[in-house]
């Protein structure tokens, strides 16, 4: 005996009958899987924060060590070319600079 048109298009067969192994619109429980394997550990077993100052200190290290030379050389030249200027505005602002480029102005 063949199914009839409503068991092709998946209305209303028993499940795993007919090639019907999903369910009905709706009710996609199917049959059970065979040879999935699940493993769980209890919620007091648990220690979610294990290794975490040593993974973060560790690496933190190995990011800053892949970063630190395309930041830390413009930083270093910055910093010297800024204490530069204000020292010498300081110097062209002083008694002594003024007295030294009065002339030039």
């Amino acid at each position: 005996m063949r199914p009839t048109m409503m068991m092709r298009s998946g209305g209303g067969g028993e499940v795993g009958k007919h090639n019907n192994f999903i369910g009905n619109w709706g009710n996609f429980g199917g049959l059970k899987q065979k040879g999935i394997v699940t493993y769980g550990i209890s919620m007091n077993r648990q220690n979610p924060l294990a290794g975490t100052f040593h993974d973060a200190i560790f690496n933190t290290w190995r990011r800053f060590s892949g970063q630190v030379l395309y930041w830390a050389p413009p930083a270093i030249a910055g910093y010297y070319i800024v204490s530069w200027a204000i020292e010498r505005n300081e110097y062209l602002n002083s008694k002594a600079g003024r007295a030294e480029f009065a002339d030039s102005e």
